[in-house]
Parts: C-alpha cells; structure tokens; sequence
C-alpha cells in the first residue's frame, strides 16, 4: 500500500477495519490508486433535477449502465448513485467499480426555500448492493438542517458499525443564506467543519468563492488576515476546516460547463490548494461518451502531476 493511503488511513483510528478497508478501496481504485487523491463520478441528478435536464443533451445517458461504464473505462475512484439507478447495474457490473449508495435526495418539483431531502435508501441497501460507502446530503444554513443533522448522524454510526465508509455532501442553503453566501468562503469552510463534526470520512462541498456571508466570520477574517484572493488558497482553508486537513475533502463539479480549461483550471486550483479531487457528474455525463473519456483523462492526469 502507498505510503500517502497509509497516511489517510492513519487519520481513522477510530474506526474498525472494515471501514478501514473500505476507505482504503476507494483510495486505491482506478487511474489515481495510491496518490490520495479522487475522482468521483457522482449521478443522482435525475432524480434531483429531472431525467430531462440530465440527460436529453446526451440521450444515452438515460440508461444506468451507461454510467457504470463511464466510470470504469475513465478509471474513477467511484461510482455515486441513488438507490434505484444502483440496483440497475451492480450485478453486471459488480466488482468493477467501488459504489456509494446515495441514501437521500431531494426534487425539484416542490421549490422549498428550506430544503430537506427525504430518505431514499439504507445502509442495509448499500450492503446487499456491494458498496464500500454510502453518501447523505446535509444542507446547513436551511430550517430544516437540525433533522438532517441527526438523520446524518444515525446514518454514519451505522454505516461505521457496519464496516462501511460515509461521504457526506455539505450544501449551504435556506432562507437565511444569499445566493452568493451558498459558496462563500466562510460558509463552504463551516459546512465542511460540520460534515466533519458529525463524523463524515469524506466531505463534498461546493469549491468556495471570495465572498464572506456572515458578519462576525469577516471580523476573524480579516483580523486573521486568511489568504483567499486565489481558488487554491480558499480551497486550503476549506481543507484547514476539517480537521487541518486530517478528513478527505473533495469539491463538486457544479453545473454544466462547455468550456473544458476552465474545469481544468478549476481541478488545478483544488490540487494546489491541497483538495483531495473532485466529484463530477453533469460536467461528465453531459459531454458525448468520447469527448468525457478525453475530459476525465486530462481531469485525472491534473490531479495525479501528470499535467500542470
């Protein structure tokens, strides 16, 4: 095993070798084994956006399977999914790529200003199915995030006690958070404390912008004088955040973008800045088979040092 696994692992103690082991499978699977660092190909979206919106710019996409194959032949760490869309391919496919059950998801039919998803799977779900972790998203800053908090916090004890790794998506959203206060830097670094605090292995969070949300974080800011004028200096805040980087942090790839540079630009920021890779799913699925084959390699190579 790579000594920088060994190191990441080393981060868990508390945890039992299941887990251990489990966490050590998604570290070293697919193009980046060994180097620490992660990419994540993340598909609940057509339940959280509409099978429409996800997938009509890329009609193959409308089939499971066609996932699974994404993620394998890029050579990602892991394949992320609701429950249905799981069950659709882990027996073809099984073996092939690490799983992560997505155990709550949200729609977009009803637009509540304060969300909160419902549970869609368990963690019983996650072992029939094969996974090494299941994944709960939690959305800090809503009215509603206290029951998502204990929800999460049932979820990762007894996906721990069960020998399975937790990845926790940390989304700021409500009322009381502006638009641009969903990924300002206070408010990406606390909800990343918060994932960790109730006990995540790996965290997702939005990469964070310069924009500081709340009153008294911009007094310590600037009394503290944090560097945050580049993506890879907010990044290793973020990552300071949890636990001074003692937890996985991986940042999302957000909403479609065409131009591929600057989603390599993007990857680049999130390396330097000490970020453990990205989890991304419209910005793969989206592009035609080939052109995401090609996308994803660059991706990787990013991460791994191949390419600067």
């Amino acid at each position: 095993m790579e000594s920088r696994v060994k190191e990441i692992l080393s981060w868990y103690s508390s945890d039992n070798p299941g887990t251990r082991t489990n966490i050590a499978r998604l570290l070293n699977h697919g193009r980046l084994a060994g180097t620490g660092k992660l990419v994540i190909l993340p598909v609940d979206q057509g339940f959280e956006h509409g099978p429409a919106r996800s997938f009509a710019v890329n009609a193959p996409a409308y089939d499971p399977s066609y996932h699974f194959q994404l993620a394998i032949d890029a050579g990602c760490n892991a394949y992320a999914a609701p429950l249905g869309f799981l069950e659709a391919g882990a027996a073809e496919f099984a073996g092939e790529v690490p799983l992560i059950l997505k155990m709550n998801n949200h729609d977009v039919l009803h637009d509540e200003k304060d969300p909160l998803s419902a549970v869609t799977g368990s963690v019983k779900d996650a072992l029939r199915l094969g996974c090494v972790a299941v994944g709960f998203t939690i959305y800090p800053g809503s009215s509603q995030a206290q029951i998502m908090y204990q929800q999460c916090r049932e979820m990762i004890q007894e996906a721990k006690a069960n020998g399975l790794a937790a990845v926790v998506w940390s989304y700021p959203r409500g009322t009381d958070v502006s638009k641009a206060g969903e990924t300002g830097l206070d408010v990406v670094a606390y909800a990343a404390q918060i994932a960790a605090q109730l006990g995540a292995h790996v965290i997702k969070v939005k990469p964070p912008t310069e924009h500081i949300e709340q009153a008294e974080a911009k007094k310590a800011y600037e009394k503290a004088k944090v560097p945050m004028a580049t993506l890879s200096e907010r990044v290793r805040h973020v990552v300071q955040s949890s636990f001074n980087g003692r937890r996985i942090v991986i940042f999302s790839g957000g909403a479609t973008k065409e131009n591929d540079e600057a989603i390599f630009d993007e990857c680049r920021g999130i390396r330097d800045g000490g970020g453990f890779g990205s989890i991304i799913g419209r910005n793969s699925f989206q592009r035609p088979r080939d052109h995401a084959l090609r996308f994803l390699d660059t991706v990787m190579k990013i991460y791994s040092g191949e390419k600067k």
